[in-house]
């Protein structure tokens, strides 16, 4: 019962890392990239916010109370 939150970030976490990423392959994140030298605010939010869940989610489950 204690890993069901981890699991779910980490889930959650995986999901928008790959959303991240396919914002970040976009057409228009390329535009943005070659007129701005940065993709889209879009992406990078996806991503990094991809990353914060996936680590919180490793890092809940990194922590287990162990055997009793």
């Amino acid at each position: 019962m204690n890993r069901i939150a981890p699991i779910a970030l980490l889930i959650v976490g995986v999901a928008l890392l790959a959303c991240g990423y396919d914002a970040y392959r976009s057409v228009s994140s390329g535009v943005s990239r070659i007129f701005t030298g940065m993709p889209t605010d879009k992406a990078l939010f996806l991503l990094v916010g991809g990353v914060v869940l996936t680590a919180a989610g490793l890092g809940g489950l990194s922590r287990g109370t162990g055997p009793k």
